[in-house]
């Protein structure tokens, strides 16, 4: 199993139902390399998994050219904010969901 797909199913892991009631919200996450891939978040199911390898119309979308930035990213080791000033991370559609993420990383 690659580290995106642990870096996945670990955030599955951590989404409660009320996180998911508080986002209340779809994101794409587009990882590029060869173990990347899109996955589809869907948080305004009743229950999970939220979050799926597929891909969907999202109101926000999460790009990340090299997998292990993502997973560097999602596990903490490197700063979102400072990612995206970077240009390592690309956030299109709601910025304001890109910031409620935080609370599904942590």
């Amino acid at each position: 199993m690659s580290a995106i797909t642990t870096v996945f199913e670990e955030m599955n892991a951590r989404i409660t139902n009320e996180k998911a009631k508080k986002i209340n919200s779809t994101y794409l996450f587009d990882i590029g390399g060869d173990d990347g891939g899109k996955w589809f978040a869907d948080l305004t199911k009743e229950a999970g998994p939220y979050i799926e390898k597929k891909d969907g119309e999202a109101k926000c979308t999460i790009t990340v050219a090299k997998p292990e930035d993502w997973v560097a990213i999602a596990t903490g080791k490197m700063n979102p904010t400072s990612a995206f000033m970077q240009g390592k991370i690309k956030v299109k559609g709601d910025m304001s969901l890109a910031m409620k993420l935080q609370t599904l990383l942590a």
